[in-house]
């Protein structure tokens, strides 16, 4: 099973990157699925959970307005448009797949995680 996360880079404050999972070797369309992130020195965090049926979008309350998470269960795909970035949204981003079809914000109910994607906000 992958989950392989691409379109992280360098940004300056205020601007735009989405960030796109790809999974191949299980289908994930019945579960949730996720992003994480984790800067330097710090531990990972939650940013954004979908649940299977796009029914139940859950985000970190720091991203709220400013992110949003998409999935096209056809593509096996997960999305992250992030809006108007901060330099403290710099960190390495990570999805995950759900062992469960309802989102969650807590790391333990993923059990699949990708590689990660660099995202780095410039003041």
């Amino acid at each position: 099973v992958q989950l392989q996360a691409s379109g992280g880079g360098l940004v300056q404050a205020g601007g735009s990157l989405r960030l796109s999972c790809a999974s191949s070797g299980r289908t994930f369309s019945n579960y949730a699925m996720g992003w994480f992130r984790q800067a330097p020195g710090k531990e990972r965090e939650f940013v954004a959970a979908i649940s299977w049926n796009k029914g139940h979008i859950y985000y970190a309350d720091f991203v709220t307005g400013r992110f949003t998470i998409s999935r096209d269960n056809a593509k096996n795909t997960v999305s992250l448009q992030m809006n108007s970035l901060k330099p403290e949204d710099t960190a390495v981003y990570y999805c995950a797949g759900s062992t469960y079809s309802s989102s969650s914000s807590n790391a333990l109910d993923y059990g699949y995680w990708g590689q990660g994607t660099q995202v780095t906000v410039s003041s």
